[in-house]
């Protein structure tokens, strides 16, 4: 297909979606040098081994992965043309995209109580990277959480139908990459030891 037709509406869209994905293979770049970075330091002599993850990082992976199905539903009620109902699966993978953060600060919490910090004496390389990445991971799912916003708010103005939904399914789409992003990097930080 010749990427120089069709209707500037069509162009339009194309282009929003391209410039997307060029967005998120930038992040899977920045992602993939952390972890390369992570398993090349694992070398290392001081590297900690044993070190077992928070739960409140693996309770969070279980709500961030229900806040993709519910963004999933939400989009096929509105493309039936439910609005209630997508509006309301809208704001479950809100609160649930909240409570994700708030699950991350609490094992952010857990590894201090442990006594593992991101810097200082007492900290390690394995430790430094762990923070770095889930919190890198936090400021995007911040980003995600504003576009949640955005669609939300154009959702109450009744600016989605179906047929008409791009703003919703680019938000959908960079929300479901964060989901997989972090499912990705608990297990990468987990089996990598």
């Amino acid at each position: 297909m010749d990427l120089t037709q069709g209707t500037a509406e069509e162009k339009n869209r194309r282009a929003k979606k391209m410039m997307l994905w060029f967005g998120i293979v930038s992040l899977i770049m920045g992602f993939a040098g952390w972890t390369s970075a992570y398993i090349v330091s694992s070398k290392r002599d001081d590297w900690i081994s044993d070190l077992e993850l928070p739960q409140a990082f693996f309770i969070s992976t279980a709500i961030i992965i229900l806040s993709s199905v519910t963004y999933f539903v939400a989009k096929k009620f509105v493309s039936r043309n439910d609005q209630k109902m997508g509006t309301i699966f809208l704001l479950a993978t809100l609160v649930l995209g909240i409570s994700f953060i708030v699950l991350q600060f609490n094992g952010f919490s857990q590894m201090l109580e442990n006594g593992y910090y991101f810097t200082g004496p007492t900290s390690s390389i394995k430790m430094s990277y762990v923070f770095l990445i889930a919190a890198v991971h936090i400021a995007h799912v911040v980003a995600g959480l504003i576009t949640l916003l955005v669609v939300l708010v154009q959702q109450l103005r009744g600016k989605y139908m179906p047929g008409d939904m791009l703003g919703m399914e680019l938000g959908a789409t960079f929300w479901h990459f964060l989901d997989f992003l972090w499912v990705y990097l608990i297990l990468f930080m987990y089996f990598v030891k």
